[in-house]
């Protein structure tokens, strides 16, 4: 098949979350079928980035984007005047769609592929032979928790935004001919926001974000790490929401159980609020790091602390993948099929948190069974090879929904 596949971001290289998502999924496909990539870019390394994929690409398209400060300001006016949603209306791009009706006029598809909700207002209308919205998570739901744990003025803006963007999200999706979402929650959370619109979704696929295990090799740590890791991008505010209350809640006490601990707060534009915690001689805050190793080999706990957010924490399972121990919020492993005790410790507050952490720095052996069973898990359950297919399958679906005759005459 011939597919168009639209992208808010270059998937390459796969350093972040949504990359590696994206990139396993593109990957997939380019080895099955003809994949044009069309992709908004920030700067000039992005594009390169973009073009690289060259190689397992049909064709590669690049449009320049800029998010800024002012037109986040035109675009919040906007939406205050018109009621619609600020998350969907500030990544408008004109260019980019009409270079989408230049490409759909000249050329047939037989899939376009929407990879995130703000690709969704670019493709739900071209002509294809089918649609699919590629969901990384319900993204109301980020907006409605990032609420619950803001400030009274703040608290009043994101609530607003979330019943607009929920609404919107819904009846986006519903006119696509089909959609992949990573987890039951975020399905169950989506049908909700579907409901109260009063639409229907279409056929979905729940498909867990993937990874790729052959890459990512087990780590060989030190017999006794001392150091708590966190590896999360700090310009997302649920992770920094979530690293701020490690460091004020949470380390406090495990430095006072275990003198000797560090923490690394390891990801890439870290806000001077993170960036402060280095007061602490304990607590680096290193940014961006091209080679990771120094840190992973050292790490007694890999922490997903977030309060907030959506979709499946790829940084879990690459840790799965890597042979690392995780300790985790409730939320931080939503969606993923792991069992508490058994591949991570979990603690939902301050206390519960640090007992785990604790505990994984003084009984080195619990981190290696953790790490063991997590591994087994990750190669069984999360690898792009096994997971991937199950999107060929809905194409289909979504095709012979939108050509029964013709679906049934090809069969």
């Amino acid at each position: 098949m011939r597919i168009l596949m639209l992208t808010l971001i270059a998937p390459y290289p796969p350093d972040s979350g949504p990359k590696i998502k994206t990139y396993n999924v593109l990957q997939y496909l380019c080895e099955k079928h003809e994949v044009t990539l069309v992709s908004l870019v920030r700067t000039p390394q992005e594009k390169a980035h973009a073009e690289s994929l060259r190689r397992i690409c049909r064709e590669v398209y690049t449009v320049p984007f800029q998010r800024s400060r002012w037109k986040d300001a035109r675009f919040l006016l906007k939406s205050a005047l018109t009621g619609t949603s600020f998350i969907l209306s500030r990544d408008a791009s004109p260019e980019l769609q009409r270079l989408l009706a230049n490409l759909t006029a000249r050329e047939h598809f037989d899939i376009i592929h929407a990879d995130q909700l703000n690709m969704a207002p670019f493709s739900v209308d071209l002509p294809a032979g089918a649609r699919i919205i590629d969901q990384h998570n319900a993204v109301w739901t980020i907006v409605a928790r990032m609420a619950a744990r803001s400030h009274l003025i703040q608290r009043i803006g994101l609530q607003i935004e979330t019943r607009r963007l929920r609404r919107t999200e819904a009846q986006l999706c519903a006119r696509f001919d089909g959609m992949l979402a990573v987890s039951e929650p975020d399905y169950t959370f989506l049908k909700l926001a579907a409901s109260e619109a009063g639409v229907t979704l279409p056929p979905t696929a729940i498909i867990p974000i993937a990874i790729d295990t052959q890459r990512e090799a087990i780590v060989h740590r030190q017999p006794h790490p001392d150091t708590i890791l966190s590896m999360a991008t700090m310009f997302w505010p649920p992770n920094v929401d979530g690293v701020l209350w490690f460091a004020h809640e949470v380390w406090p006490r495990v430095k006072q159980a275990v003198p000797h601990a560090r923490v690394a707060l390891v990801g890439a534009r870290p806000p001077a609020t993170v960036r402060r915690l280095t007061v602490d001689p304990a607590i680096e805050v290193p940014g961006y790091v091209a080679d990771p190793r120094p840190y992973l080999e050292r790490t007694a706990a890999l922490i997903v602390p977030v309060h907030a957010g959506g979709g499946m924490r790829v940084k879990i399972l690459e840790a799965l993948a890597r042979g690392l121990p995780i300790v985790s919020t409730t939320i931080g492993y939503e969606g993923i099929d792991v069992t508490p005790g058994e591949h991570l410790l979990v603690g939902d507050d301050p206390a519960s948190f640090a007992d785990a952490l604790i505990r994984l720095l003084n009984d080195p052996a619990l981190g290696r069974r953790l790490a063991v069973q997590g591994r087994r898990l990750a190669e069984e359950r999360y690898d792009w090879r096994v997971v991937c297919p199950a999107i060929d399958r809905l194409y289909e679906t979504a095709l012979q929904k939108v050509h029964p005759l013709a679906e049934g005459k090809r069969g």
